[in-house]
């Protein structure tokens, strides 16, 4: 299963396509999208749609997982989170992609066993997962660990569901 992991975000949306095989995460591709916040914000919003709308196109995911609204520091970073949020899920569902949603700290307890990882060990730890040799983006790193907890749900609900039969 290719998954596209989403962390969204007005200034920078990180992506990673992440599969799983023979227990190894892998990641084939990640990126972010970067947009200027001097921009207006309809202008950033379609350079985020466009840009998730050709990467969905280009590397044909099976499903996307993409981090749920939690509580923000602000109102109005909630909201430039939130629209940010809504132009990832319409280029999603103009695929006919099933999406998912997980909140941070569900990703934090899948990825680091804990839901207190900071970011630097949060990126460290998918590292080491991915084995890769180039270091992800911040923001690329954080889509993967998204990707990740999906396959790994994913995996658990199978289980479950094959259990109780």
């Amino acid at each position: 299963m290719l998954v596209l992991g989403i962390d969204p975000g007005s200034n920078a949306t990180g992506w990673a396509l992440v599969s799983q095989v023979s227990g190894r995460f892998q990641v084939h591709e990640a990126a972010v999208i970067r947009t200027r916040s001097t921009e207006p914000m309809g202008d950033r919003l379609m350079l985020i749609h466009s840009g998730l709308t050709q990467v969905i196109g280009r590397l044909q995911p099976d499903c996307v997982a993409i981090e749920a609204i939690f509580q923000h520091r602000s109102a109005e970073s909630a909201l430039r989170l939130g629209h940010a949020r809504g132009v990832a899920l319409l280029a999603a569902v103009q695929h006919d992609l099933q999406v998912s949603e997980y909140n941070p700290m569900t990703v934090k307890q899948t990825v680091g066993g804990h839901g207190r990882a900071g970011k630097a060990e949060m990126i460290r730890l998918v590292q080491r997962l991915v084995g890769g040799s180039r270091p992800l983006a911040s923001d690329a790193a954080d889509a993967a660990a998204i990707a990740i907890t999906h396959l790994t749900q994913a995996r658990f609900q199978a289980l479950a569901r094959s259990v109780a039969r």
